[in-house]
């Protein structure tokens, strides 16, 4: 009798295993990878354009099947730019930058600083009439990677400051860091000021701000925002531009592909003179409120016969699907039409354990699957870091293999067939089950 109930239930067990099995041809996008390097892990950058076939927004859609159609070991990282352990605001000192000739590209000048770092000088190299071009602030104090700058300066001095940004660890060496730009206007009897500048998270002892084609204006205070990571972010990749519509006078909505993790947006500022203070909300899905992401100034300016333009905005990183822009128009406003926006989401990468014959198929597009991935630690035994980096590389190969929308829908949508299946196979071995227990108890005892 035992005998039988194992058949049973180890029949139950194989229906159910067969049943659930998930196969290539439950996701309605396949994409084909080309694997290089030593395995059997293999990583994956997953470009933008493929996560835009998922139909849930964290991912948990997406799968790795081998040529038989066998689904692979997997695991997703996807930090976020939060991260952060600490954060710290440090007031630094600054030195001016003076050279003869305003159109020299560096000042020539003499530094000097003690044994422990600390600035004590900065002097022209040669005599003569001094302009000032910029200035040297010593962060030599500041020992986590620095991620933003904030200046003020003399109220004399309005309008836009564009400056290069190096950093040296010595006074002699000195690495680009790209060009900041900060700005005091005058706006409808209002005062719009922008002081902050975005540096790229690495640790420095001096930063040089050196104005182009300008005198550079007397500062007033100098600050340095420092964080420490739990672990570094990976980067940005940006969308193609998507169109938006108007929705009355000064405000736009787009609609995003899915929910996305939107980290920054630039908008498109098509005509010169643009000056725009905008607010930017977003929601998941229609039904739900508005929220506040970020406010900011837009412009697109000519300064010294060059544009100057700030289009970004930074958003706390939340998962939204729609996007509604206010603009206040006393500005001019940004036109009859919306325009265009392109939206910034962080790198997703994708770590899956080889198993079986190539060739690898990626999958995704499926709003009913659970989450099947594992942690990084799990997935590879001595996982680090340094590990991670030394994995064999996958990359998408071809084009997206795109299916009629045949995936199992939620439950308000239409009926779950599937899950309706495995029910009847429970019960019917259930009943089975049962009877076999009642023909046993109905049979006469053994005579002894």
């Amino acid at each position: 009798m035992i005998g039988k109930l194992s058949v049973i239930a180890v029949g139950l067990c194989t229906t159910l295993s067969v049943w659930a099995q998930e196969a290539p041809t439950d996701f309605t996008t396949q994409v084909p990878l080309a694997v290089s390097g030593d395995g059997p892990w293999y990583r994956l950058e997953l470009p933008l354009s493929v996560q835009l076939s998922a139909r849930q927004a964290d991912l948990s859609d997406v799968r790795v099947f081998n040529a038989a159609g066998e689904p692979q070991a997997y695991a997703l990282s996807r930090q976020s730019a939060q991260r952060t352990e600490s954060r710290n605001v440090a007031d630094v000192k600054w030195f001016p930058l003076y050279a003869a000739d305003t159109d020299e590209s560096v000042p020539n000048v003499v530094m000097k600083s003690t044994a422990e770092g600390t600035l004590l000088e900065v002097r022209p190299s040669k005599a003569g009439k001094q302009v000032l071009r910029g200035w040297v602030l010593d962060a030599s104090a500041v020992k986590a990677p620095l991620q933003q700058l904030s200046l003020d300066w003399s109220r004399e001095q309005d309008g836009f400051q564009r400056f290069s940004i190096e950093a040296s660890d010595d006074l002699q060496h000195w690495e680009a860091w790209g060009d900041g730009q900060v700005a005091r206007l005058s706006f409808a009897d209002e005062r719009v000021e922008q002081h902050d500048v975005s540096l790229p998270g690495q640790p420095a002892r001096y930063l040089r701000l050196v104005w182009q084609g300008q005198v550079a204006p007397t500062l007033t205070s100098a600050k340095l925002v420092s964080a420490t990571r739990s672990s570094l972010p990976m980067p940005l990749v940006w969308s193609q531009p998507l169109s938006g519509v108007r929705l009355k006078a000064g405000e736009y909505s787009w609609q995003l592909p899915t929910g996305l993790n939107v980290e920054r947006l630039r908008i498109e500022l098509k005509q010169p003179n643009t000056l725009a203070p905008v607010t930017l909300a977003g929601r998941r899905e229609a039904k739900q409120a508005w929220q506040p992401l970020s406010n900011g100034l837009l412009y697109r300016l000519t300064q010294n016969g060059q544009d100057v333009v700030q289009d970004e905005l930074q958003l706390p990183g939340v998962t939204v699907g729609e996007l509604k822009l206010q603009v206040d128009e006393r500005g001019g406003g940004l036109g009859v039409e919306a325009p265009a926006v392109r939206f910034a989401v962080r790198t997703t990468q994708l770590v899956f354990l080889a198993r079986g014959e190539p060739p690898f198929i990626l999958a995704l597009g499926n709003g009913s699957v659970k989450a099947a991935n594992l942690p990084l630690s799990t997935l590879i035994p001595d996982y680090s870091a340094e590990r991670l980096k030394t994995l064999g590389q996958a990359k998408v190969t071809g084009d997206a293999v795109v299916r009629a929308t045949t995936v199992a829908i939620p439950p308000e949508a239409g009926t779950d067939w599937k899950k309706l299946g495995l029910w009847a196979v429970l019960l019917l071995g259930v009943a089975a089950l049962g009877a076999m227990a009642y023909s046993l108890l109905r049979q006469p005892a053994a005579k002894p």
